[in-house]
């Protein structure tokens, strides 16, 4: 098992590469949906799409929510972006297509890639769980991270030292 960490791709890459499956797929390449997609692949905490937003505004003021959450959308359709739903929280979103899945942290709801490739081409090998085919997998991995290990530690002392 991995937890991504790394540095993505660089940005411009990144971008080149989302441009070119557009216009292969016949997407429409507005200014505001290149900004979205910017702003989806410069981060690797899958942001919210309000989150996104304020990002876009700061190039394109006038952009609404709306706007944001129908580009989001349409890039989930498309292949290009996956929606995350942490612990049924508000949809996150990522724009690493490569397969992966999400530790998820039950405290601050941080949201982190990590591979696990024995057991995603286990389940893939395998075809079918009863009589469910198999069509792919995205686990979610409920944890806690480092820093709320740390606060709850933190408290924990805390409430022996009172006592």
């Amino acid at each position: 098992m991995r937890i991504d960490t790394g540095q993505p791709r660089p940005l411009r890459a990144r971008l080149g590469e989302f441009v070119r499956r557009a216009r292969q797929r016949g997407l429409a390449l507005t200014p505001q949906r290149l900004a979205i997609v910017e702003a989806l692949i410069s981060r690797e905490d899958h942001p919210r799409a309000d989150q996104i937003c304020a990002m876009v505004r700061k190039r394109h003021p006038y952009v609404s929510l709306a706007t944001v959450h129908r580009t989001l959308e349409t890039l989930c359709e498309s292949g290009e972006a996956r929606k995350v739903t942490p612990l049924y929280d508000s949809a996150r979103y990522d724009a690493n297509l490569k397969p992966h899945h999400h530790v998820v942290c039950v405290r601050c709801r941080k949201v982190r890639d990590v591979e696990i490739p024995a057991l995603s081409s286990a389940l893939i090998e395998q075809g079918s769980l009863g009589d469910f085919k198999v069509l792919g997998l995205n686990l979610e991995i409920r944890a806690l991270c480092a820093r709320c290990q740390k606060l709850k530690a933190a408290a924990r002392d805390g409430q022996a030292a009172a006592v």
